[in-house]
């Protein structure tokens, strides 16, 4: 009853990175408790039309605003057009994010800038708009998609690793900041997550990922889709800066 029951009717939300798996999973569900979602992308247009498509077809509200986050007129502008066509803006999702993954010896500094720049850079920008219209409005939620490997460390993934780490404090950092404005600012750590980025990992390390996992099993975007709608509601408006791990056990902490 008490899921049934959380609902996000009047509400305004932002997913950066909708186009495609956890950040479509949050849109559509976001959408469907009853808030309008602007439905962020940067260059997958015929993704994120299929995510409205989805949304229009239970009868939830939605646009599209292609952005790229990682520039700060970009994600400016993006809050900005979505306080004025919309009125408000309760709700940022930021969990766009890029993954260039190679052992330290061999990644070049443009593997690393472009995940800084995308993954905490686009948090920064996107959050540093929303923040002032929260702020006049005394009240919002901001939920960045962090990962279990800002937490443990990943081979391969030092850029990665180090933008979540980065996403984890900022978010804790931000939380004490702008509490006493009634807004609330939480991270979502996601593990093995059955999303097509892993579309590119072999069998192999993928079954040794898996042997990592207490539950044994990949995650659903919907698994996180459903924590960020809590987090986005009324029901969790007294939790702030707090690293909640969706990940079958794998980051114990």
């Amino acid at each position: 009853m008490f899921w049934n029951d959380l609902q996000l009717e009047d509400k305004v939300a932002i997913v950066t990175g909708a186009s495609r798996g956890i950040g479509r999973a949050i849109a559509i569900e976001l959408a469907r408790r009853g808030a309008t979602v602007v439905i962020n992308y940067n260059r997958s247009k015929e993704a994120a039309d299929q995510v409205q498509t989805k949304i229009s077809e239970f009868g939830g509200n939605s646009i599209l605003y292609q952005a790229d986050v990682s520039n700060f007129e970009q994600a400016q502008n993006l809050v900005k057009s979505t306080i004025n066509e919309l009125g408000t803006l309760d709700i940022l999702v930021n969990n766009a994010g890029i993954t260039r993954d190679k052992l330290f010896p061999m990644m070049s500094e443009e593997d690393w800038d472009i995940v800084q720049d995308i993954n905490i850079k686009g948090t920064f920008n996107c959050s540093k708009a929303a923040v002032r219209h929260m702020m006049r409005k005394r009240s919002g939620r901001i939920i960045n998609i962090t990962s279990v490997a800002g937490q443990m460390g990943n081979p391969g993934q030092t850029n990665y690793s180090a933008s979540k780490a980065a996403q984890i404090g900022f978010t804790k950092a931000l939380a004490r900041e702008i509490a006493a404005r009634n807004i609330t600012v939480n991270a979502i750590a996601a593990g093995y997550i059955d999303t097509e980025i892993w579309d590119v990992v072999s069998e192999e390390i993928q079954e040794g990922i898996l042997q990592l996992i207490p539950l044994g099993r990949k995650g659903e975007p919907e698994e996180i889709a459903n924590l960020t709608a809590f987090l986005a509601s009324d029901q969790a408006a007294y939790i702030t800066g707090q690293v909640i791990g969706v990940d079958g056990g794998m980051a114990m902490m």
